[in-house]
């Protein structure tokens, strides 16, 4: 199994990073445009324990893959986690840590996954998806870096 860590510091306050985070319909707004992520299911505005988000995603040359998460755990607004139920992973466990950091809040990415495949998967791990993945988590970054909080965070307040 495959351990990733990705850690990012917010000028928000803890709230405005858990209304941002905590909203799927979020996500495709932190996402790259070549995945072609969508978001199929009906959703709250809010993620409850149990809730199942499905997507429609292309995450190697264009194919679409169905993909379907749980919602695990919640902790407003520290944490929560999202598990894959159905997709391209053998599995796949995704935490989001919010933490009080100075003037703002850090956030921490912990993902644990395993491709499928047994050998093949491990070798296509270490060539292709790995990197595809951290990429994900990088272009993450750098929209929430590259001054879009205006418009990630609409109701930003001054901290």
């Amino acid at each position: 199994m495959r351990k990733l860590e990705f850690k990012q510091f917010l000028p928000v306050t803890p709230a405005e990073a858990w209304d941002f985070f905590s909203n799927p319909a979020n996500l495709g707004k932190i996402t790259p445009n070549e995945m072609n992520f969508v978001i199929t299911s009906k959703l709250p505005k809010k993620i409850y324990p149990g809730m199942i988000i499905t997507y429609k995603v292309s995450p190697v040359l264009r194919f679409p893959l169905t993909w379907v998460t749980e919602i695990t755990q919640v902790k407003e607004p520290f944490f929560f986690v999202d598990e894959q139920r159905v997709g391209p992973y053998a599995i796949w466990h995704h935490e989001h840590h919010f933490e009080v950091a100075g003037n703002g809040v850090m956030m921490t990415d912990k993902l644990f996954y395993k491709v499928p495949f047994g050998p093949l998967g491990k070798l296509l791990d270490e060539v292709l998806i790995r990197k595809k993945v951290s990429g994900i988590f990088e272009f993450r970054k750098k929209i929430l870096e590259e001054g879009n909080a205006v418009s990630l965070f609409p109701n930003r307040r001054s901290i």
